[in-house]
């Protein structure tokens, strides 16, 4: 049989299948689920795929949500008081199941397969959606939206996406060299290797990472190792809870200096010219990848990017996309 054959049969297969059975889907882990249409009621246990919901409309649909949520009132206000069923780690099967939810949206990796385990027998369906690599997210926002019948919502955030990202590429065309960059991750001497969404960004912003070489995606490195590559700039991720301006920026102003004085950091160029910056994780990869890229691609080449605003761009997808006051410090 001919391969175009194989594939025709197979789709053909798959219409019906469809037809029979209910709506089917891919998600990315590459499997493929048949959804009973309509989608009503959804578990989320990620906030990346929360904050997505909520940018396409689709929050009415939430039942269950991971009880770091509580964490954040000011961002999720209504959405921090639906039932919690645990982390995007761990769950609660059983409150789950009690929930009866349509589907329950996790990463692709975590929680383990058990979830599929122990909630399909109750006909829910598990969908892996991870929402945190720019390479991808745009075809998990199409997945999503298709899902929830919710496509031109989800058309337009992949738009704004899209404009925002082709600005910057636009704008890094011509750039002769790049800058190294040391990025370490929310424990001290944990970088970002070659396969990790960190590692993206810092390409796409114009960046050289000096662990892009790396295989493993979170490397656990020494402080020699970042005094022996002398890199141009320093990017810290801060793992934190926005509260009020005033205390955010307090701490990373003390978490900075701690930075910049650890034993002989002072030799490095980056130190040396003050190119230290933090980010906070909430526009450190995720659902908020493209904010967070903004500013890195400003702090990689300020000359080049004076007159754009990447706090500017950040508001406008809390009122756009978020529906809420736009608050917090999230980069030193």
């Amino acid at each position: 049989m001919k391969k175009n054959t194989i594939i025709t049969v197979l789709l053909l297969s798959l219409f019906f299948a469809s037809e029979l059975f209910g709506e089917i889907i891919q998600d990315s882990t590459g499997k493929f689920i048949t959804l009973k249409s309509p989608v009503k009621k959804i578990v989320v246990l990620t906030s990346d795929a929360l904050e997505i919901i909520r940018a396409i409309k689709a929050e009415e649909y939430v039942t269950g949500v991971h009880f770091e949520v509580s964490k954040k009132p000011l961002f999720w206000q209504d959405l921090k008081n639906r039932t919690k069923v645990g982390s995007w780690r761990e769950v609660n099967y059983e409150l789950i199941a009690q929930l009866k939810p349509d589907i329950v949206i996790c990463y692709t990796d975590y929680p383990s397969r058990t979830l599929e385990k122990k909630l399909n027998p109750f006909g829910i369906k598990i969908i892996r959606l991870n929402f945190y690599k720019l390479n991808t997210i745009e075809k998990e926002i199409k997945i999503l939206g298709h899902i929830l019948k919710k496509d031109k919502d989800a058309e337009k955030l992949i738009l704004w996406y899209r404009e925002n990202l082709n600005f910057i590429q636009e704008k890094l065309k011509n750039i002769e060299s790049r800058p190294s960059v040391y990025i370490e991750g929310y424990l001290n001497y944990n970088t970002v290797g070659k396969n990790s969404g960190g590692n993206e960004m810092c390409l796409l912003a114009g960046g050289n990472n000096i662990a892009s070489n790396i295989l493993v995606p979170y490397p656990k490195i020494t402080s020699e190792w970042v005094l022996s590559n002398n890199p141009d700039i320093i990017i810290k991720a801060v793992g934190k809870n926005s509260r009020t301006s005033a205390d955010d920026l307090n701490c990373l102003k003390q978490l900075s200096k701690k930075i910049k004085s650890r034993t002989l950091w002072d030799n490095i160029e980056a130190v040396h010219n003050n190119k230290v910056f933090l980010i906070s994780n909430e526009i450190w990869t995720g659902s908020r990848t493209l904010i967070g890229l903004s500013y890195m691609a400003k702090w990689f080449y300020p000359k080049l990017f004076k007159d754009f605003n990447p706090e500017k761009l950040h508001k406008e997808y809390f009122k756009k996309f978020q529906g809420i006051k736009f608050y917090g410090t999230y980069v030193y």
